[in-house]
């Protein structure tokens, strides 16, 4: 039977999972006289079940123990959401620990186990894991989606209905994306000079016209109409619907 050690008041639950009782027990008391809640179990059906109802702060998982060992166990916990996982292997099993951090372990430490190395292992663990949860997530990344083509605003690519990306120089890049920013709107070429910003440092008429008629055959799809319409004596216009996701 898994001996549980609940202390509703304190915070950091600990499970300790090994085959050898004795090493539980003392593991469990050295660590619940420092401030964490501990449970313990013998094998992979008891740490399964600990886990079911309730949630770990962090496993200490012994690699060697019969039937079901420490390194398929890790194997099947979820890495991204479950606990953290500090295993234990005995002192000259590089292979061991080499794999079980591999396969998502964020620590190792060699048995028999020092208890105060122990518990520097576990203290630097839980700080790495209150780090990473306060670390706001990555934006995901926005784009400028126009009749199945995708521009990238920020890495600077275009991908056709394919989703095969377009290689565009510097020049069309800021063009297409004067025009996809302002669909349906006629824009002067002053304007798109304007707006792509340096597209020539003189504003010559002819500067965008040769610029316009390289992304016209870039964007051009058999059987699909023109993304790009000449407003006589104006501009040119956008015609495709623009949105952003």
């Amino acid at each position: 039977m898994t001996q549980l050690a609940y202390t509703l008041d304190y915070e950091t639950r600990l499970l300790i999972v090994d085959d050898d009782p004795g090493i539980r027990e003392l593991t469990a008391d050295f660590l619940s006289g420092h401030g964490y809640a501990v449970d313990t179990a013998a094998n992979a059906a008891e740490m399964r079940a600990a886990i079911a109802r309730q949630d770990y702060a962090l496993v200490v998982l012994d690699v060697m123990m019969p039937g079901e060992d420490g390194l398929t166990i890790l194997r099947g916990m979820d890495r991204e959401r479950g606990p953290a996982v500090i295993i234990l292997s005995v002192i000259g099993e590089e292979v061991d620990r080499i794999v079980g951090l591999e396969m998502g372990a964020d620590d190792y430490i060699a048995k028999p186990a020092n208890p105060r190395e122990l518990l520097a292992r576990i203290r630097s663990v839980l700080r790495r894991a209150r780090s990473d949860a306060h670390v706001p997530p990555a934006p995901e990344r926005s784009f400028l989606r126009f009749a199945g083509w995708r521009l990238d605003p920020v890495g600077r690519q275009l991908f056709d209905p394919d989703n095969v990306v377009i290689n565009l120089s510097d020049g069309e890049f800021r063009l297409l994306l004067a025009l996809v920013e302002h669909p349906r709107r006629v824009l002067t070429r002053d304007m798109l000079l304007d707006l792509s910003r340096g597209l020539n440092a003189e504003h010559f008429d002819r500067a965008i016209d040769v610029q316009m008629s390289r992304l016209r055959k870039k964007l051009a799809r058999p059987g699909s109409e023109d993304l790009i319409r000449t407003v006589r004596n104006e501009g040119y216009m956008f015609v495709a619907d623009v949105s952003q996701r």
